[in-house]
């Protein structure tokens, strides 16, 4: 399946300035791309990249409106439904991945594509299923939220300039 290993894990800030606080300031992420995304009430996004420099946890404002796994708490006494967005998996090949995925049981929910996230821009890969537990799952081919990124494959080429 060439399934490299975890992308990030998505989550929907409260507070997304105190949320983006807490991972920077107590757990030594550092802010990576952000970005806007009219077209589902985004109005901050970002990556914190932990340590490893590898493993992300995505931010997405309150507002947002992003495929997840059950529902909002109503108050803070409610436990927590939806809190995980969705989560995400490096691979070598999304379409491979995602033709994989829908053969043993997935559902289609966005077909591979390749995105332009923000200004400067950065160009993504990526597509999501629904697998048969109900989980939102991404493949995400290699991409450096953080900086200079060139993916070349197939005579393809991706670029991201460091702002």
């Amino acid at each position: 399946m060439g399934v490299q290993g975890l992308a990030h894990i998505a989550i929907q800030a409260k507070d997304y300035r105190a949320t983006i606080d807490f991972y920077t300031e107590a757990l030594e992420f550092k802010r990576g791309h952000h970005w806007s995304l009219p077209a589902f009430q985004i109005t901050e996004a970002c990556m914190l990249i932990s340590p490893d420099g590898r493993t992300c946890i995505e931010v997405f404002d309150d507002q947002a409106i992003i495929p997840a796994q059950g529902r909002k708490a109503q108050s803070e006494a409610d436990v927590a439904h939806g809190a995980l967005l969705h989560f995400a998996f490096y691979v070598d090949d999304v379409e491979e991945t995602y033709q994989k995925a829908l053969s043993h049981g997935a559902k289609a929910f966005v077909e591979p594509d390749a995105l332009s996230l923000g200004e400067p821009p950065l160009f993504v890969k990526n597509a999501l299923v629904h697998s048969p537990n109900g989980e939102v799952i991404e493949f995400l081919e290699s991409v450096d939220f953080d900086g200079a990124h060139v993916r070349r494959k197939a005579g393809t080429e991706f670029a991201s300039p460091k702002p």
